[in-house]
Protein backbone atom coordinates (compact mmCIF):
# COMPACT_ATOMS: atom_id res chain seq x y z
CA UNK A 1 0.00 0.00 0.00
CA UNK A 2 1.56 3.10 -1.23
CA UNK A 3 1.59 6.33 0.60
CA UNK A 4 -0.28 8.77 -1.65
CA UNK A 5 -0.55 11.54 0.72
CA UNK A 6 1.94 13.16 3.29
CA UNK A 7 0.67 11.32 6.45
CA UNK A 8 -1.35 8.84 5.35
CA UNK A 9 -1.29 6.06 7.46
CA UNK A 10 -3.96 3.79 5.88
CA UNK A 11 -6.40 3.44 3.33
CA UNK A 12 -9.39 1.48 2.94
CA UNK A 13 -9.76 -1.32 -0.20
CA UNK A 14 -13.14 0.26 -2.68
CA UNK A 15 -12.44 -1.95 -5.69
CA UNK A 16 -10.46 -4.11 -7.27
CA UNK A 17 -9.81 -3.87 -10.82
CA UNK A 18 -8.04 -6.74 -11.45
CA UNK A 19 -8.23 -10.73 -10.13
CA UNK A 20 -5.36 -13.41 -9.56
CA UNK A 21 -3.72 -14.44 -12.98
CA UNK A 22 -4.80 -11.49 -14.61
CA UNK A 23 -1.78 -9.71 -17.12
CA UNK A 24 -1.27 -6.54 -16.67
CA UNK A 25 0.31 -3.97 -18.18
CA UNK A 26 2.28 -0.68 -17.16
CA UNK A 27 -0.09 2.10 -15.48
CA UNK A 28 -3.48 -0.57 -16.03
CA UNK A 29 -6.01 0.45 -12.74
CA UNK A 30 -5.46 -2.16 -10.31
CA UNK A 31 -7.66 -0.87 -7.50
CA UNK A 32 -9.61 2.45 -6.21
CA UNK A 33 -8.89 2.71 -2.55
CA UNK A 34 -10.32 5.20 -0.37
CA UNK A 35 -7.92 7.70 1.71
CA UNK A 36 -9.43 9.62 4.63
CA UNK A 37 -10.90 12.50 2.02
CA UNK A 38 -10.42 11.21 -1.45
CA UNK A 39 -10.83 8.39 -3.48
CA UNK A 40 -7.58 7.04 -5.41
CA UNK A 41 -6.90 5.21 -8.03
CA UNK A 42 -3.60 3.03 -7.94
CA UNK A 43 -2.22 2.41 -11.36
CA UNK A 44 0.23 -0.80 -11.57
CA UNK A 45 3.65 -0.15 -11.37
CA UNK A 46 4.96 -3.29 -13.49
CA UNK A 47 3.86 -5.34 -16.52
CA UNK A 48 3.15 -8.65 -15.45
CA UNK A 49 0.77 -11.66 -13.32
CA UNK A 50 -1.42 -10.76 -10.38
CA UNK A 51 -0.13 -13.39 -8.26
CA UNK A 52 -2.22 -12.56 -5.20
CA UNK A 53 -4.23 -10.03 -4.17
CA UNK A 54 -3.70 -8.86 -0.11
CA UNK A 55 -6.80 -7.73 0.98
CA UNK A 56 -10.98 -7.66 0.21
CA UNK A 57 -12.77 -4.78 -0.54
CA UNK A 58 -13.43 -3.03 2.47
CA UNK A 59 -10.49 -3.83 4.57
CA UNK A 60 -8.78 -0.67 5.30
CA UNK A 61 -4.53 -1.40 4.88
CA UNK A 62 -2.23 0.16 6.41
CA UNK A 63 0.85 1.80 4.36
CA UNK A 64 3.42 -0.32 3.22
CA UNK A 65 1.99 -3.67 3.86
CA UNK A 66 2.00 -5.73 1.15
CA UNK A 67 -1.19 -4.99 -1.35
CA UNK A 68 -0.84 -6.73 -4.40
CA UNK A 69 2.13 -9.41 -5.90
CA UNK A 70 3.32 -9.42 -9.47
CA UNK A 71 5.17 -12.35 -11.16
CA UNK A 72 7.33 -10.45 -13.80
CA UNK A 73 9.38 -13.58 -14.79
CA UNK A 74 8.54 -15.98 -17.60
CA UNK A 75 9.06 -19.23 -18.74
CA UNK A 76 12.07 -18.93 -19.71
CA UNK A 77 14.22 -18.88 -16.68
CA UNK A 78 14.03 -14.67 -16.06
CA UNK A 79 13.80 -14.30 -12.44
CA UNK A 80 10.18 -14.18 -10.77
CA UNK A 81 10.19 -10.27 -9.35
CA UNK A 82 7.32 -9.70 -6.65
CA UNK A 83 8.43 -6.84 -5.03
CA UNK A 84 10.26 -3.66 -5.43
CA UNK A 85 13.37 -5.40 -3.58
CA UNK A 86 13.41 -8.03 -6.01
CA UNK A 87 13.35 -5.86 -9.13
CA UNK A 88 15.75 -4.04 -8.04
CA UNK A 89 18.16 -6.97 -7.27
CA UNK A 90 17.49 -8.78 -10.72
CA UNK A 91 18.99 -5.64 -12.31
CA UNK A 92 15.24 -4.59 -13.82
CA UNK A 93 14.33 -0.62 -13.08
CA UNK A 94 10.81 -0.25 -11.66
CA UNK A 95 9.06 2.79 -13.26
CA UNK A 96 7.37 3.99 -10.34
CA UNK A 97 4.18 5.59 -10.62
CA UNK A 98 3.31 9.19 -9.08
CA UNK A 99 1.41 10.56 -6.21
CA UNK A 100 -2.06 9.98 -7.52
CA UNK A 101 -1.04 7.32 -9.87
CA UNK A 102 -1.56 8.83 -13.05
CA UNK A 103 1.12 8.23 -15.02
CA UNK A 104 5.36 7.10 -13.94
CA UNK A 105 8.12 9.30 -12.09
CA UNK A 106 10.86 7.67 -14.33
CA UNK A 107 9.40 7.72 -18.17
CA UNK A 108 12.91 6.64 -19.41
CA UNK A 109 12.55 3.35 -17.66
CA UNK A 110 12.58 0.13 -19.84
CA UNK A 111 9.25 -1.89 -19.29
CA UNK A 112 9.05 -5.05 -18.96
CA UNK A 113 6.36 -7.13 -20.00
CA UNK A 114 5.60 -10.73 -19.27
CA UNK A 115 2.71 -13.27 -20.55
CA UNK A 116 1.12 -15.67 -18.49
CA UNK A 117 2.22 -19.19 -18.26
CA UNK A 118 0.69 -21.35 -21.19
CA UNK A 119 -1.07 -17.71 -22.34
CA UNK A 120 -0.33 -17.03 -26.27
CA UNK A 121 2.26 -14.33 -27.26
CA UNK A 122 0.62 -10.84 -27.77
CA UNK A 123 -0.19 -9.87 -30.75
CA UNK A 124 1.32 -6.80 -32.26
CA UNK A 125 -1.46 -5.80 -34.28
CA UNK A 126 -2.57 -1.76 -33.64
CA UNK A 127 -5.92 -1.97 -31.11
CA UNK A 128 -6.72 -4.19 -28.60
CA UNK A 129 -8.16 -7.73 -28.93
CA UNK A 130 -11.44 -9.19 -27.29
CA UNK A 131 -9.46 -11.00 -24.53
CA UNK A 132 -6.69 -8.50 -24.47
CA UNK A 133 -5.94 -6.61 -20.56
CA UNK A 134 -6.99 -3.77 -22.40
CA UNK A 135 -10.06 -5.03 -22.99
CA UNK A 136 -10.82 -5.61 -19.65
CA UNK A 137 -10.71 -1.84 -18.17
CA UNK A 138 -13.57 -0.87 -16.34
CA UNK A 139 -15.82 1.15 -18.02
CA UNK A 140 -14.70 4.98 -18.34
CA UNK A 141 -16.18 6.72 -15.22
CA UNK A 142 -14.84 8.17 -11.62
CA UNK A 143 -14.44 5.80 -8.51
CA UNK A 144 -17.42 7.37 -6.99
CA UNK A 145 -20.07 6.50 -9.71
CA UNK A 146 -18.51 3.01 -9.70
CA UNK A 147 -19.22 2.91 -6.15
CA UNK A 148 -22.66 4.55 -6.31
CA UNK A 149 -23.39 1.57 -9.43
CA UNK A 150 -22.21 -1.30 -7.25
CA UNK A 151 -24.03 0.21 -4.33
CA UNK A 152 -27.25 -0.39 -6.48
CA UNK A 153 -26.17 -3.41 -8.23
CA UNK A 154 -25.99 -1.52 -11.59
CA UNK A 155 -23.49 -2.83 -14.40
CA UNK A 156 -21.59 -0.02 -15.31
CA UNK A 157 -20.74 -2.25 -18.53
CA UNK A 158 -24.40 -2.37 -20.08
CA UNK A 159 -24.82 1.42 -19.36
CA UNK A 160 -23.96 4.38 -22.22
CA UNK A 161 -22.04 7.96 -20.81
CA UNK A 162 -23.38 10.66 -21.37
CA UNK A 163 -20.82 12.88 -20.13
CA UNK A 164 -17.62 13.90 -21.68
CA UNK A 165 -15.80 11.91 -23.99
CA UNK A 166 -18.27 8.93 -22.78
CA UNK A 167 -17.67 9.31 -19.26
CA UNK A 168 -20.85 7.28 -17.23
CA UNK A 169 -21.93 9.59 -14.77
CA UNK A 170 -24.08 9.55 -12.13
CA UNK A 171 -27.08 10.45 -13.57
CA UNK A 172 -26.66 7.40 -15.66
CA UNK A 173 -27.00 4.81 -13.13
CA UNK A 174 -29.48 7.08 -12.14
CA UNK A 175 -31.45 7.02 -15.49
CA UNK A 176 -30.35 2.64 -15.34
CA UNK A 177 -32.13 2.13 -11.89
CA UNK A 178 -35.95 3.70 -13.42
CA UNK A 179 -38.14 1.35 -14.35
CA UNK A 180 -38.60 1.44 -18.46
CA UNK A 181 -41.72 3.87 -19.67
CA UNK A 182 -43.09 0.99 -21.99
CA UNK A 183 -43.12 -1.30 -18.53
CA UNK A 184 -46.76 -2.07 -17.84
CA UNK A 185 -48.09 -0.16 -15.05
CA UNK A 186 -49.12 -2.12 -11.90
CA UNK A 187 -52.41 -1.22 -9.67
CA UNK A 188 -50.63 0.27 -6.62
CA UNK A 189 -52.70 -1.70 -3.41
CA UNK A 190 -52.50 -0.19 -0.35
CA UNK A 191 -53.92 -1.79 3.04
CA UNK A 192 -53.92 1.50 4.84
CA UNK A 193 -54.09 5.18 4.56
CA UNK A 194 -51.29 5.62 6.74
CA UNK A 195 -48.58 8.09 5.87
CA UNK A 196 -45.79 6.71 4.00
CA UNK A 197 -43.45 9.58 3.16
CA UNK A 198 -41.36 10.73 -0.11
CA UNK A 199 -40.12 7.93 -2.22
CA UNK A 200 -37.02 9.75 -2.74
CA UNK A 201 -33.42 8.86 -1.48
CA UNK A 202 -31.32 11.64 0.86
CA UNK A 203 -28.29 11.80 0.78
CA UNK A 204 -26.81 11.20 4.72
CA UNK A 205 -22.21 10.60 5.33
CA UNK A 206 -21.69 9.84 1.87
CA UNK A 207 -23.94 7.53 0.57
CA UNK A 208 -27.62 7.28 -0.29
CA UNK A 209 -30.06 6.38 2.21
CA UNK A 210 -33.16 4.62 0.73
CA UNK A 211 -36.70 6.47 1.22
CA UNK A 212 -38.52 6.21 4.98
CA UNK A 213 -41.27 4.47 3.37
CA UNK A 214 -39.20 1.82 2.33
CA UNK A 215 -35.91 1.79 3.92
CA UNK A 216 -35.26 -1.09 6.91
CA UNK A 217 -36.37 -0.06 10.57
CA UNK A 218 -32.84 0.39 11.60
CA UNK A 219 -30.22 1.17 9.90
CA UNK A 220 -26.22 0.90 11.08
CA UNK A 221 -23.71 2.56 8.75
CA UNK A 222 -19.74 1.49 9.80
CA UNK A 223 -17.94 4.53 10.44
CA UNK A 224 -15.00 4.83 8.01
CA UNK A 225 -13.35 6.61 4.92
CA UNK A 226 -14.88 9.95 4.72
CA UNK A 227 -17.35 9.52 7.61
CA UNK A 228 -14.58 8.31 10.25
CA UNK A 229 -12.32 11.17 8.95
CA UNK A 230 -14.55 14.15 9.89
CA UNK A 231 -15.99 12.43 13.09
CA UNK A 232 -12.44 12.27 14.12
CA UNK A 233 -11.71 15.61 12.74
CA UNK A 234 -14.86 17.18 14.66
CA UNK A 235 -14.41 15.54 17.91
CA UNK A 236 -10.48 16.48 18.16
CA UNK A 237 -11.27 19.85 17.14
CA UNK A 238 -14.66 20.42 19.71
CA UNK A 239 -12.81 18.90 22.54
CA UNK A 240 -9.35 20.05 22.12
CA UNK A 241 -10.05 23.87 20.73
CA UNK A 242 -12.50 26.23 22.64
CA UNK A 243 -14.45 27.78 20.45
CA UNK A 244 -16.07 31.28 20.07
CA UNK A 245 -17.76 32.38 17.61
CA UNK A 246 -18.82 36.25 16.25
CA UNK A 247 -22.01 37.27 13.94
CA UNK A 248 -22.13 40.14 11.33
CA UNK A 249 -24.97 41.13 8.79
CA UNK A 250 -23.92 42.94 5.52
CA UNK A 251 -25.33 44.81 2.89
CA UNK A 252 -24.15 43.06 0.01
CA UNK A 253 -25.72 44.74 -2.80
CA UNK A 254 -22.81 46.40 -4.45
CA UNK A 255 -21.04 42.91 -4.45
CA UNK A 256 -23.69 41.28 -6.05
CA UNK A 257 -23.81 44.80 -8.62
CA UNK A 258 -20.14 44.41 -9.09
CA UNK A 259 -20.64 40.58 -10.13
CA UNK A 260 -23.25 41.14 -12.37
CA UNK A 261 -21.20 43.98 -14.39
CA UNK A 262 -18.19 41.28 -14.46
CA UNK A 263 -20.32 38.70 -16.03
CA UNK A 264 -21.38 40.92 -18.83
CA UNK A 265 -18.31 41.43 -19.80
CA UNK A 266 -16.35 40.34 -22.79
CA UNK A 267 -13.35 39.83 -21.34
CA UNK A 268 -14.88 37.35 -18.63
CA UNK A 269 -17.25 35.49 -20.31
CA UNK A 270 -15.49 32.34 -19.72
CA UNK A 271 -14.61 33.02 -15.79
CA UNK A 272 -16.69 31.29 -13.70
CA UNK A 273 -17.69 34.64 -10.90
CA UNK A 274 -19.77 33.96 -7.78
CA UNK A 275 -20.35 35.54 -4.43
CA UNK A 276 -17.67 33.05 -3.07
CA UNK A 277 -15.10 34.50 -5.06
CA UNK A 278 -15.44 37.85 -3.45
CA UNK A 279 -15.98 36.29 0.13
CA UNK A 280 -12.58 34.56 -0.72
CA UNK A 281 -10.47 37.78 -1.52
CA UNK A 282 -12.46 39.27 1.38
CA UNK A 283 -11.11 36.70 4.21
CA UNK A 284 -7.44 36.46 2.54
CA UNK A 285 -6.96 40.76 2.52
CA UNK A 286 -8.78 40.00 6.18
CA UNK A 287 -5.31 38.15 6.62
CA UNK A 288 -3.41 40.52 5.24
CA UNK A 289 -4.06 43.26 7.47
CA UNK A 290 -4.56 40.67 10.30
CA UNK A 291 -1.76 37.67 10.40
CA UNK A 292 -3.28 37.23 14.07
CA UNK A 293 -6.12 35.53 12.54
CA UNK A 294 -4.13 32.82 9.99
CA UNK A 295 -2.76 31.00 13.07
CA UNK A 296 -2.62 27.65 14.60
CA UNK A 297 -2.22 26.45 18.58
CA UNK A 298 0.50 23.59 18.96
CA UNK A 299 0.01 22.58 22.10
CA UNK A 300 2.54 20.29 21.71
CA UNK A 301 5.48 22.76 21.92
CA UNK A 302 3.41 25.04 23.64
CA UNK A 303 3.41 27.62 20.90
CA UNK A 304 1.09 29.65 18.25
CA UNK A 305 2.01 29.16 14.95
CA UNK A 306 1.35 32.67 12.75
CA UNK A 307 1.67 31.91 8.83
CA UNK A 308 1.49 34.84 6.10
CA UNK A 309 0.91 32.70 3.62
CA UNK A 310 -3.36 31.65 3.28
CA UNK A 311 -4.02 27.70 2.35
CA UNK A 312 -7.66 28.80 2.06
CA UNK A 313 -10.12 25.43 2.90
CA UNK A 314 -13.47 25.85 0.84
CA UNK A 315 -16.00 23.27 2.82
CA UNK A 316 -17.23 21.16 -0.08
CA UNK A 317 -20.30 18.61 0.02
CA UNK A 318 -19.62 15.64 -2.09
CA UNK A 319 -21.56 12.49 -3.16
CA UNK A 320 -19.03 11.62 -0.73
CA UNK A 321 -19.21 13.53 2.42
CA UNK A 322 -18.18 16.33 3.40
CA UNK A 323 -14.21 17.18 2.57
CA UNK A 324 -12.04 20.59 3.07
CA UNK A 325 -9.63 20.96 0.20
CA UNK A 326 -7.74 24.05 -0.15
CA UNK A 327 -6.11 26.72 -2.25
CA UNK A 328 -2.28 26.98 -1.63
CA UNK A 329 -1.06 30.17 -1.76
CA UNK A 330 -4.62 32.27 -2.08
CA UNK A 331 -3.64 35.68 -0.82
CA UNK A 332 -1.38 35.48 -4.21
CA UNK A 333 -4.62 35.58 -6.08
CA UNK A 334 -6.52 38.18 -7.85
CA UNK A 335 -9.96 38.29 -9.00
CA UNK A 336 -9.77 35.61 -11.98
CA UNK A 337 -6.99 33.79 -10.71
CA UNK A 338 -8.96 33.49 -7.65
CA UNK A 339 -12.25 32.13 -9.42
CA UNK A 340 -10.57 29.71 -11.72
CA UNK A 341 -9.50 28.40 -8.68
CA UNK A 342 -12.13 27.88 -7.19
CA UNK A 343 -13.77 26.85 -10.08
CA UNK A 344 -11.19 23.89 -10.17
CA UNK A 345 -11.48 22.77 -6.32
CA UNK A 346 -15.02 22.55 -6.57
CA UNK A 347 -15.23 20.69 -9.82
CA UNK A 348 -12.08 18.07 -8.78
CA UNK A 349 -14.78 17.56 -5.30
CA UNK A 350 -17.69 16.70 -7.83
CA UNK A 351 -15.92 14.70 -10.27
CA UNK A 352 -14.18 12.62 -6.84
CA UNK A 353 -10.93 13.46 -8.15
CA UNK A 354 -9.69 15.55 -4.84
CA UNK A 355 -5.95 14.79 -4.59
CA UNK A 356 -4.88 13.81 -0.87
CA UNK A 357 -2.33 16.71 -0.83
CA UNK A 358 -5.41 19.40 -1.71
CA UNK A 359 -6.65 18.53 1.88
CA UNK A 360 -3.29 18.98 3.60
CA UNK A 361 -1.84 22.08 5.87
CA UNK A 362 -5.35 24.33 5.59
CA UNK A 363 -4.44 27.52 7.02
CA UNK A 364 -8.09 29.32 7.18
CA UNK A 365 -11.50 27.95 6.33
CA UNK A 366 -15.00 29.19 4.75
CA UNK A 367 -18.11 27.20 4.60
CA UNK A 368 -20.71 28.13 2.66
CA UNK A 369 -24.45 27.35 4.04
CA UNK A 370 -25.87 29.96 1.54
CA UNK A 371 -26.95 27.21 -1.33
CA UNK A 372 -28.89 24.63 1.06
CA UNK A 373 -30.99 28.37 2.11
CA UNK A 374 -29.66 29.08 5.31
CA UNK A 375 -29.27 32.34 6.57
CA UNK A 376 -26.12 30.99 8.77
CA UNK A 377 -24.60 28.94 11.04
CA UNK A 378 -21.69 28.49 13.67
CA UNK A 379 -18.81 25.90 12.19
CA UNK A 380 -16.70 23.73 14.22
CA UNK A 381 -13.16 24.73 13.34
CA UNK A 382 -11.02 22.12 11.05
CA UNK A 383 -8.41 20.77 12.81
CA UNK A 384 -5.29 22.64 13.30
CA UNK A 385 -6.34 26.19 12.45
CA UNK A 386 -7.50 29.09 13.98
CA UNK A 387 -10.52 30.67 12.33
CA UNK A 388 -13.46 29.37 9.97
CA UNK A 389 -15.87 32.04 8.66
CA UNK A 390 -19.62 30.66 7.70
CA UNK A 391 -21.29 32.69 4.78
CA UNK A 392 -25.06 32.02 4.61
CA UNK A 393 -27.78 32.64 1.16
CA UNK A 394 -27.96 36.30 0.11
CA UNK A 395 -31.66 37.74 0.10
CA UNK A 396 -33.69 40.94 -0.49
CA UNK A 397 -34.18 42.25 3.15
CA UNK A 398 -34.86 46.10 4.44
CA UNK A 399 -32.15 47.97 5.48
CA UNK A 400 -31.69 51.18 6.69
CA UNK A 401 -29.56 53.60 4.49
CA UNK A 402 -29.60 57.24 5.22
CA UNK A 403 -32.35 56.82 7.46
CA UNK A 404 -34.47 55.53 5.00
CA UNK A 405 -35.57 51.56 5.05
CA UNK A 406 -34.88 49.83 1.90
CA UNK A 407 -34.55 46.99 0.05
CA UNK A 408 -30.70 45.69 -0.05
CA UNK A 409 -29.56 42.01 -1.12
CA UNK A 410 -28.35 41.65 2.61
CA UNK A 411 -26.12 38.13 3.79
CA UNK A 412 -25.19 37.00 7.16
CA UNK A 413 -21.36 36.20 8.31
CA UNK A 414 -20.05 34.88 11.05
CA UNK A 415 -16.98 33.30 12.38
CA UNK A 416 -16.19 30.86 14.85
CA UNK A 417 -12.17 31.07 16.53
CA UNK A 418 -9.87 29.55 18.68
CA UNK A 419 -10.32 31.23 21.63
CA UNK A 420 -6.68 30.21 23.37
CA UNK A 421 -5.13 32.69 20.86
CA UNK A 422 -7.60 34.59 19.20
CA UNK A 423 -9.78 36.99 21.23
CA UNK A 424 -13.55 38.46 20.59
CA UNK A 425 -11.56 41.43 19.55
CA UNK A 426 -9.55 40.59 16.96
CA UNK A 427 -12.30 38.26 15.50
CA UNK A 428 -14.75 41.56 15.76
CA UNK A 429 -11.92 43.47 13.69
CA UNK A 430 -11.69 40.43 10.87
CA UNK A 431 -15.33 40.36 10.39
CA UNK A 432 -15.92 43.83 10.33
CA UNK A 433 -12.72 44.06 7.60
CA UNK A 434 -14.98 41.02 5.64
CA UNK A 435 -18.11 42.77 5.58
CA UNK A 436 -16.76 46.01 4.68
CA UNK A 437 -14.78 44.25 1.56
CA UNK A 438 -18.57 42.48 0.86
CA UNK A 439 -20.12 46.33 1.01
CA UNK A 440 -17.99 47.75 -1.36
CA UNK A 441 -15.33 45.15 -2.99
CA UNK A 442 -14.99 47.58 -6.16
CA UNK A 443 -12.52 50.25 -4.17
CA UNK A 444 -11.35 47.34 -2.09
CA UNK A 445 -9.93 45.61 -4.85
CA UNK A 446 -8.84 48.99 -6.52
CA UNK A 447 -7.51 50.07 -3.29
CA UNK A 448 -6.93 47.87 -1.25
Amino acid sequence: MPDVGEGLVEAEIVEWKVKVGDVVSLNQPLVDIETAKATVELPSPFAGTVMKLHGEVGDVMAVETPLITFELGGDDGAPDVSSPVAAESSGEERREAVLVGYGVSNDDAPVTRTRRRGAPAPSTSSGPTPHSPVAEFSPRSTPPVRLYAKQHGIDLSALSGSGRDGLITREDVDRAMRPAHDAPSQPVVRATVAPSGPMTTSRFVGRDLEPWATGPKEERIAVKGVLRSMADAMVQSAFSAPHAAAWLKVDATKTMELLGALKRHPNMANVRLSPLTILALAVCDAARHFPGINSSFDADANEVVVRRSVNLGIAADTSRGLIVPNIKGADQLDLVAMASALSALVEKARNGTTPPTDMLATTLTITNVGPFGVDGAMAILPPGTGAIIAVGQIVKAPWVVDDEVVVRQVVETSMSFDHRQIDGAMASAVLAHVGRFLEDPATALLAG
